[in-house]
Protein backbone atom coordinates (compact mmCIF):
# COMPACT_ATOMS: atom_id res chain seq x y z
CA UNK A 1 0.00 0.00 0.00
CA UNK A 2 1.25 3.52 -0.73
CA UNK A 3 0.52 6.63 1.46
CA UNK A 4 0.95 9.44 -0.71
CA UNK A 5 0.59 13.23 1.45
CA UNK A 6 -0.07 15.46 -1.52
CA UNK A 7 -0.39 19.53 -1.48
CA UNK A 8 -2.68 21.23 -3.46
CA UNK A 9 -4.90 24.14 -3.48
CA UNK A 10 -8.30 23.09 -3.12
CA UNK A 11 -11.60 25.20 -5.22
CA UNK A 12 -11.44 27.66 -2.46
CA UNK A 13 -8.00 28.92 -3.08
CA UNK A 14 -7.12 26.90 0.31
CA UNK A 15 -3.54 25.31 0.27
CA UNK A 16 -4.23 22.32 2.07
CA UNK A 17 -1.90 19.02 2.65
CA UNK A 18 -3.69 15.89 2.69
CA UNK A 19 -3.37 11.86 3.20
CA UNK A 20 -4.29 9.37 0.33
CA UNK A 21 -3.76 5.95 -0.13
CA UNK A 22 -3.23 4.09 -3.28
CA UNK A 23 -3.24 -0.10 -3.49
CA UNK A 24 -3.64 -3.14 -5.98
CA UNK A 25 -4.09 -6.74 -4.71
CA UNK A 26 -2.82 -9.02 -6.11
CA UNK A 27 -6.84 -10.55 -7.08
CA UNK A 28 -6.73 -7.24 -8.76
CA UNK A 29 -3.52 -7.55 -10.76
CA UNK A 30 -4.90 -10.83 -11.85
CA UNK A 31 -8.26 -9.48 -13.22
CA UNK A 32 -6.50 -7.06 -14.89
CA UNK A 33 -3.64 -9.53 -16.54
CA UNK A 34 -6.94 -11.55 -17.96
CA UNK A 35 -8.70 -8.35 -18.70
CA UNK A 36 -6.44 -8.06 -21.78
CA UNK A 37 -6.68 -10.80 -24.79
CA UNK A 38 -2.82 -11.36 -24.34
CA UNK A 39 -2.58 -10.10 -20.85
CA UNK A 40 -2.16 -7.03 -19.58
CA UNK A 41 1.53 -6.71 -19.57
CA UNK A 42 1.37 -7.54 -23.76
CA UNK A 43 -1.27 -4.90 -23.98
CA UNK A 44 1.23 -2.44 -22.31
CA UNK A 45 4.27 -3.15 -24.54
CA UNK A 46 1.84 -2.99 -27.47
CA UNK A 47 0.98 0.65 -26.50
CA UNK A 48 4.47 1.69 -25.79
CA UNK A 49 5.82 0.22 -28.98
CA UNK A 50 3.44 1.53 -31.19
CA UNK A 51 4.16 5.47 -28.91
CA UNK A 52 0.73 5.86 -28.42
CA UNK A 53 0.83 8.41 -26.22
CA UNK A 54 -3.10 8.72 -25.79
CA UNK A 55 -3.68 4.88 -24.84
CA UNK A 56 -0.71 5.32 -22.49
CA UNK A 57 -2.16 8.47 -20.85
CA UNK A 58 -5.71 6.71 -20.42
CA UNK A 59 -3.96 2.83 -19.13
CA UNK A 60 -1.78 5.35 -16.68
CA UNK A 61 -4.91 7.13 -15.72
CA UNK A 62 -6.64 3.58 -14.98
CA UNK A 63 -4.15 2.55 -13.19
CA UNK A 64 -4.28 5.76 -10.74
CA UNK A 65 -8.18 5.69 -10.72
CA UNK A 66 -8.23 1.92 -9.87
CA UNK A 67 -5.57 2.13 -6.98
CA UNK A 68 -7.35 4.62 -5.02
CA UNK A 69 -8.73 3.79 -1.79
CA UNK A 70 -10.30 4.86 1.64
CA UNK A 71 -8.66 2.52 4.31
CA UNK A 72 -11.02 1.54 7.35
CA UNK A 73 -11.05 3.07 10.59
CA UNK A 74 -9.39 -0.61 11.99
CA UNK A 75 -7.23 -1.30 8.85
CA UNK A 76 -8.95 -4.24 7.60
CA UNK A 77 -10.08 -2.84 4.75
CA UNK A 78 -9.59 -0.97 1.71
CA UNK A 79 -12.80 0.53 0.17
CA UNK A 80 -12.46 1.26 -3.53
CA UNK A 81 -15.68 2.52 -4.97
CA UNK A 82 -17.03 4.27 -8.19
CA UNK A 83 -18.12 7.27 -6.12
CA UNK A 84 -14.29 7.64 -4.07
CA UNK A 85 -12.46 7.33 -7.49
CA UNK A 86 -14.91 9.77 -9.04
CA UNK A 87 -14.56 12.38 -6.09
CA UNK A 88 -10.52 11.86 -6.21
CA UNK A 89 -10.94 12.30 -9.63
CA UNK A 90 -12.53 15.02 -9.48
CA UNK A 91 -9.96 17.10 -7.04
CA UNK A 92 -7.51 18.96 -7.45
CA UNK A 93 -5.39 16.32 -5.68
CA UNK A 94 -5.71 14.23 -8.55
CA UNK A 95 -4.55 17.10 -10.45
CA UNK A 96 -1.26 17.44 -8.53
CA UNK A 97 -0.50 13.38 -8.34
CA UNK A 98 -1.17 12.62 -12.52
CA UNK A 99 0.98 15.81 -13.52
CA UNK A 100 4.18 15.03 -11.33
CA UNK A 101 3.85 10.86 -12.33
CA UNK A 102 3.35 12.22 -16.27
CA UNK A 103 6.33 14.46 -15.57
CA UNK A 104 9.02 13.15 -13.33
CA UNK A 105 10.07 9.68 -14.30
CA UNK A 106 11.50 8.45 -10.85
CA UNK A 107 7.83 9.43 -9.17
CA UNK A 108 6.49 7.58 -11.56
CA UNK A 109 8.17 4.46 -10.92
CA UNK A 110 7.78 4.90 -7.52
CA UNK A 111 4.43 5.42 -7.63
CA UNK A 112 3.75 1.73 -9.47
CA UNK A 113 6.19 0.09 -7.37
CA UNK A 114 4.58 1.62 -4.44
CA UNK A 115 1.17 0.11 -5.51
CA UNK A 116 1.75 -3.18 -6.16
CA UNK A 117 1.67 -6.12 -3.38
CA UNK A 118 4.43 -6.17 -0.67
CA UNK A 119 5.81 -9.38 -2.20
CA UNK A 120 5.52 -9.19 -5.40
CA UNK A 121 7.75 -5.42 -5.59
CA UNK A 122 10.08 -7.37 -3.44
CA UNK A 123 10.73 -10.29 -6.09
CA UNK A 124 10.67 -7.58 -8.63
CA UNK A 125 13.35 -5.40 -6.60
CA UNK A 126 15.04 -8.97 -6.37
CA UNK A 127 15.50 -9.93 -10.21
CA UNK A 128 18.70 -8.93 -12.17
CA UNK A 129 18.19 -6.61 -14.93
CA UNK A 130 17.85 -9.18 -17.62
CA UNK A 131 15.50 -11.29 -15.68
CA UNK A 132 12.89 -8.68 -15.56
CA UNK A 133 10.04 -8.95 -17.54
CA UNK A 134 9.54 -6.71 -20.33
CA UNK A 135 6.56 -4.39 -20.32
CA UNK A 136 6.59 -3.77 -16.54
CA UNK A 137 8.24 -0.34 -14.99
CA UNK A 138 11.70 -0.11 -14.53
CA UNK A 139 12.38 0.09 -10.84
CA UNK A 140 13.31 3.65 -9.49
CA UNK A 141 17.14 3.57 -10.64
CA UNK A 142 16.47 3.75 -14.09
CA UNK A 143 12.66 4.75 -14.56
CA UNK A 144 10.18 5.24 -17.22
CA UNK A 145 9.73 7.42 -19.26
CA UNK A 146 6.69 9.18 -19.23
CA UNK A 147 5.10 11.04 -21.82
CA UNK A 148 5.40 14.94 -20.94
CA UNK A 149 2.26 16.93 -21.62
Amino acid sequence: MLKRNITFTDFNDVKVTEEFYFNISRAELIEMEVSEVDGLKAAVEKIIASKDMKSLIREFKKIVLDSYGVKSEDGKRFIKTEQLRDEFAQSAAYDVLFMELCTNETSAANFIMGILPTELAAELNNLSPQDKPKGLPPLPMRPPKPPVL
